[in-house]
């Protein structure tokens, strides 16, 4: 990223009307993301009705910058203005490190406008001397276009265990939109397990539909029956890895080998040239299985601008604070959690 910043460079609010061109931006941004996308201003706005901000920085006239943000506001959480939430990531793009944080100065100062209890910037990067949390890093396996190179390539035990999970007659089918609902039918399940709401129907549909040609929703079977899930996007060569779930009554059967190596494989002969697994909590189990199929880490910065006299927040699973709720969610019903679980999800950034 370039150092300098011509003094004509000009911030702006509104959005509208240059999303093509906002995305032909990102297109050429060596570190734009999937999530600096315009249509995930679209989606948060239609279908989890939120309010939505895009900053462009404009110089002659030219898009040299944007910054996606959601506003997402509750009694119980606060007043978040969030770059992004919901997702792995998200962050300015930016064509020089002067015209960033000319984006990230215009957020502060909308955050403060507005009246929200802080800004948060999830970045592969901090935002100037912030409070900043490192509790979580993200997880790519750089891929060959070969995978049985890629495969050989993995250690003897972690090959075995996915020879030993295929015996289990497993089998993985992918597409699109035809495998929505088999895909939220497994997340409701592995959701709950895990304590965790879940978006309503509308929400993913909208990723789909937006990303027509870049979403590929993956589904394990045994026998007839789904057992595990996921669901990616394509950007840039990178395979997005954005949701998944499994059956915990399949465990015994580790669905997740074949599953991600189905996947692996499946990028490799699509043409990608990595496959970002998400996003893990540090020494997580998680951040253990990732690291299996070649992932390699790297740090994200949680980056917030406080109102005066506020503390870093601490909205995640780990948080003493949030067990019993976790404890009574996994415990209730699917019907009712259908009905609670989009109406609380929307409010967790």
């Amino acid at each position: 990223m370039k150092p300098s910043c011509s003094s004509s460079v000009k911030i702006h609010r509104r959005y509208e009307g240059r999303e093509q061109e906002w995305n032909q931006f990102l297109d050429g941004c060596p570190s734009a993301n999937f999530y600096q996308r315009v249509e995930w201003l679209r989606i948060n706005r239609d279908a989890l009705g939120h309010d939505v901000f895009g900053l462009v920085a404009e110089d002659a006239g030219a898009i040299v910058g944007v910054f996606p943000l959601v506003r997402v506001r509750s009694r119980l959480f606060g007043d978040i203005l969030s770059s992004m939430p919901f997702v792995n990531f998200g962050g300015p793009a930016a064509s020089s490190q002067a015209v960033e944080a000319e984006l990230v100065a215009a957020a502060r100062e909308l955050a403060d406008e507005l009246g929200c209890d802080y800004l948060e910037v999830r970045a592969d990067r901090p935002m100037s001397d912030w409070p900043t949390s490192t509790h979580k890093v993200s997880m790519t396996v750089p891929l060959m276009e070969d995978p049985d190179e890629l495969f050989e390539s993995y250690s003897r035990k972690h090959r075995k265990n996915v020879r030993r999970s295929y015996k289990n007659d497993i089998r993985v089918e992918s597409g699109g939109i035809e495998w929505l609902d088999t895909f939220i039918g497994l997340m409701e399940v592995g959701w709950r397990a895990l304590g965790t709401p879940l978006y309503h129907r509308s929400y993913f549909e909208a990723v789909v539909r937006a990303f027509p040609d870049d979403v590929r929703i993956f589904v394990g079977f045994s026998g007839d029956t789904p057992i595990a899930t996921a669901f990616n996007g394509g950007f840039r060569g990178t395979l997005e890895g954005m949701w998944a779930a499994f059956d915990p009554d399949a465990l015994a059967l580790q669905p997740n080998y074949v599953l991600y190596w189905e996947m692996i494989a499946w990028a490799c002969r699509s043409g990608y040239q990595s496959f970002h697994l998400g996003r893990s909590t540090v020494d997580s189990g998680a951040q253990d299985f990732k690291a299996k199929w070649g992932a390699e880490p790297k740090q994200l910065y949680w980056s917030y601008h406080l109102r005066s006299g506020s503390e870093m927040p601490s909205l995640n699973p780990d948080n003493p604070r949030y067990q019993l709720a976790i404890r009574t969610w996994q415990k209730l019903p699917l019907p009712l959690l259908r009905v609670l679980g989009p109406r609380v999800a929307r409010l967790i950034p």
